[in-house]
């Protein structure tokens, strides 16, 4: 029973590996690769949910299982994504217009997808070694939530993004300076210490999952039919869900800060 939880854990670094190596291939001019290496970042994500509820449930937590699962999300999360965001990014911008320019932007590029790469593993360094971390901004009491955003979502807003595309890489070098600044802002709230919603509330072990059940079968039709807008659709809309309460927390922040100095003043 100790092997099932890894088995999934193998998986995930068979997933992330062979998105790397469809990455490195499809510079030969065949973008299907791209897209086939975006599909297996996101096939990885229900192995890395499965392995560690597995392993609860069948009671079989280690402390070896653990920095496995780990060390496998910094390849597939963070090593597969990084290579591929850059690639397809950045790398594979035509020798056509300004080569200056498109040559500044490969090196920026270089630089910032190993940004994204620090962040996903400082992200999981702190996520190892925190206990019960709390969020800079509190969210609804008795609600658990992760302090930063986790490593697979900010590897599903690349891979998303690629999918949309059918894995076509960008052509355009200004367009290219919107995919930095998104790659750049998904490395920023891996290590900010904003909340995001967790789902650990979501129990499969429940005696009457017909809900779950039924969101899930349609989830998964959705995938089927449009997979290319759902993930995106899904991808960013979690990403701004955590600037949102962060926007939402500091406005509440001020207008309580500006009625206690109302108060003050009156009395």
């Amino acid at each position: 029973m100790y092997v099932l939880p890894s088995l999934f854990t193998a998986g995930n670094i068979a997933a992330g590996f062979y998105a790397i190596t469809q990455s490195l291939q499809g510079t030969a001019g065949d973008y299907g690769y791209f897209d086939r290496a975006a599909i297996a970042i996101a096939l990885a994500v229900p192995f890395d949910a499965l392995d560690g509820r597995i392993a609860r449930l069948t009671n079989t937590e280690s402390d070896f299982g653990k920095e496995l699962d780990s060390l496998a999300d910094v390849i597939t999360f963070g090593v597969a994504p990084a290579v591929l965001a850059y690639v397809w990014g950045f790398r594979m911008l035509p020798m056509a217009g300004n080569l200056i320019f498109r040559q500044k932007m490969i090196e920026i590029g270089v630089f910032v997808c190993f940004l994204f790469l620090i962040c996903g593993a400082c992200r999981l360094a702190r996520f190892n070694v925190m206990v019960n971390p709390q969020p800079q901004n509190p969210g609804r009491p008795g609600r658990k939530y992760f302090v930063g955003m986790p490593i697979p979502a900010a590897a599903g807003v690349v891979v998303s993004v690629v999918h949309c595309f059918n894995g076509a890489p960008i052509d355009n070098p200004w367009i290219s300076l919107v995919w930095l600044g998104l790659v750049l802002f998904a490395g920023f709230l891996m290590v900010s210490r904003w909340r995001f919603w967790s789902a650990k509330e979501i129990r499969v072990e429940s005696r009457q999952p017909m809900r779950l059940l039924i969101v899930l079968v349609v989830l998964c039709v959705l995938l089927v039919k449009w997979s290319e807008y759902v993930l995106i659709v899904v991808a960013l809309a979690y990403m701004v869900s955590g600037l949102w309460a962060r926007l939402m927390y500091a406005s509440q922040a001020k207008a309580s800060r500006a009625r206690r100095a109302v108060d003050n003043s009156a009395s």
